[in-house]
């Protein structure tokens, strides 16, 4: 007698085992993005009417299939085993600018060769030409105002943010938030020197760094970090990991930063007194920490708050904005985080926003808690930011008991 009831899988656990379509095109994105990002612009610009002359339409597809072949090639020697900063860098501006080509060559593409055609402007291989010199010509201002927006020093945000249960006492605390500075294959020591020297000007009482410090490990990035040291503050300067430091030897950068005077808040708090009153100000390891097989690394929030006087107001440091649902649970008061650079190029917030609850700015996430997400202070791999300006920023807390004014 043959036992059925157990060996054969039943419709449902059939379909549970069978891969989703998005689970499917995702394993291969890697494979199908850089075609598109190549093939698409190319299309566009060369094959759509333009009827080009042999020689230019022969030389721009060599352009742009030479640029599928080598894009790849220089971020894999970039960011792979041999961490050459030179292909990292061809390598990460022709991503760039090649997802801005891609971008604009879609949206800009079809809306202006529409218009032409219903306004009657032309015929139709002026058209097709017209939308590609359009296209050209957007994409070359943007990256260029992209690139300037990169490489600045961030203009700082500032924001008043009413914590109800802050004591009058911590009333006007300046609380500045520097993240993602991304330190990488592009020299910025003098851009880090003026970032801190911007952040000194703001005379704040508590200053955070939410992590991302780097693309690489300390021991090669410390020329760009070292300026950190040189940031001042009234009560404290604090420090949590982002996830990439986790692909850089994450305790390198906790130690260093400990060295240079920041005190690292992995998965604990301090107090900040001001006033009479207390401010519980908290930190945890990347969501990402756990499964770097560090030792000790992982986010564990209630570790961090192990201790504090449940009736104080909280401030926590949490690097994604993604931590919000277990802050909001745990009642926290505010959460600062950073790592959505808010989109660093338009739209990729799109994309970012199917990951992470918020992109940039204050958002309220459950009776209690506030979030504030950084659009970032640096830039990670493209050197551009369209659309998306870095900052840094500064929040002053307020208290709804404290005296007003005569």
């Amino acid at each position: 007698m043959t036992d059925t009831s157990s060996t054969r899988p039943t419709d449902g656990d059939a379909q549970a085992r069978r891969p989703s379509l998005l689970h499917r095109v995702m394993r291969y994105l890697p494979l199908i993005a850089p075609v598109l990002l190549w093939a698409v612009p190319c299309w566009v610009l060369l094959y759509t009417g333009q009827h080009w002359p042999p020689a230019v339409a022969l030389t721009g597809t060599a352009l742009f299939a030479l640029g599928l072949v080598g894009m790849p090639l220089a971020m894999a020697r970039g960011h792979g085993r041999r961490q050459q900063d030179r292909a990292a860098i061809a390598g990460d501006t022709l991503l760039g600018a090649v997802w801005v080509l891609f971008t604009w060559s879609v949206l800009l593409g079809a809306l202006l060769r529409l218009a032409l055609f219903v306004t009657g402007a032309g015929e139709s291989q002026d058209r097709a030409r017209i939308v590609t010199w359009a296209v050209l010509g957007t994409t070359a201002v943007l990256l260029a105002r992209g690139y300037a927006e990169a490489r600045r020093v961030p203009r700082v945000r500032r924001l008043d943010v009413q914590l109800p249960r802050l004591g009058a006492g911590l009333d006007g605390l300046r609380v500045a938030l520097i993240t993602d500075t991304h330190y990488g294959p592009l020299d910025r020591a003098r851009w880090s020197a003026r970032v801190c020297e911007t952040v000194n000007t703001l005379e704040a009482d508590l200053v955070c760094h939410t992590g991302d410090i780097a693309d690489g490990t300390a021991e090669r990035r410390r020329a760009q970090a070292a300026p950190l040291a040189t940031v001042r503050a009234t009560h404290a300067r604090v420090y949590v990991t982002g996830n990439h430091e986790y692909y850089s030897e994450a305790q390198g950068w906790v130690d260093l930063m400990d060295e240079l005077g920041w005190e690292p808040l992995r998965n604990r708090h301090l107090l900040l007194e001001r006033g009479g009153d207390t401010l519980v100000v908290a930190g945890v390891d990347d969501v990402t920490a756990e499964s770097s097989g560090l030792t000790g690394h992982r986010a564990h929030l209630a570790g961090a708050l192990d201790g504090a006087d449940p009736g104080l107001p909280v401030l926590l440091l949490a690097h994604q904005p993604k931590f919000v649902d277990r802050a909001a649970a745990a009642g926290i008061d505010l959460q600062l985080s950073g790592h959505t650079h808010g989109g660093q190029i338009w739209p990729f917030h799109l994309l970012v926003r199917l990951d992470q609850p918020a992109v940039a700015g204050l958002s309220r996430h459950g009776p209690r808690t506030l979030l504030y997400t950084s659009r970032g202070t640096g830039f990670w791999g493209p050197p551009f930011r369209v659309f998306a300006p870095s900052e840094i920023t500064l929040l002053v807390l307020r208290s709804p008991h404290a005296p007003t004014p005569a």
